[in-house]
């Protein structure tokens, strides 16, 4: 049995998605680099933390919050320890694990940075779509992470973020 090609309508689906995933990273990174100095997986990283208990999380569980591979992960934990926004201890609780910590700096960096990077998720992503728009892209990114985080590994940054939205 051969390749089920997609129809016309799957491609064109598929082509805007992928011209989306190529042009969205760069939109988000040009506007905090700019404006912050910061990547957006920099960004990616201080958020996470600035939402996790004490500010603090496992480099192992902020790892699997940003999709990132240790290796990664504790380059740029580096790179935002030398600028003071983030410092790095062992656990307490089990010496063989590191921790990583969300500095003052770091939070006020956080804080300072936010609203730019809304207002550039608003204007490229959310104010293109109507509001059903809008709840119908939560609905398919929720059926395109089932299928690509069966195991539900980036469900408690999400979850985090969404609770976070909710109580403002």
């Amino acid at each position: 049995m051969g390749p089920r090609w997609l129809d016309d309508d799957e491609m064109r689906a598929w082509l805007r998605l992928v011209a989306v995933v190529e042009l969205l990273p760069g939109v988000l990174d040009g506007q905090l680099r700019r404006d912050a100095g910061l990547t957006h997986f920099d960004y990616h990283v201080l958020a996470m933390l600035s939402e996790a208990p004490e500010r603090t999380l496992r480099m192992t569980e902020l790892a699997t919050r940003t999709n990132a591979t240790l290796p990664r992960l504790s380059h740029v934990v580096r790179r935002l320890e030398e600028r003071g926004l983030v410092e790095r201890a062992p656990c307490p609780s089990d010496g063989r694990a590191t921790n990583a910590r969300l500095t003052d700096a770091g939070w006020t960096k956080v804080r300072e940075t936010a609203p730019g990077h809304l207002a550039t998720v608003r204007e490229h992503v959310i104010d293109a779509l109507t509001p059903e728009q809008v709840g119908q892209l939560a609905d398919v990114a929720g059926a395109l992470l089932e299928r690509l985080d069966p195991d539900g590994r980036l469900a408690t940054g999400l979850a985090a973020a969404e609770a976070r939205g909710r109580d403002r």
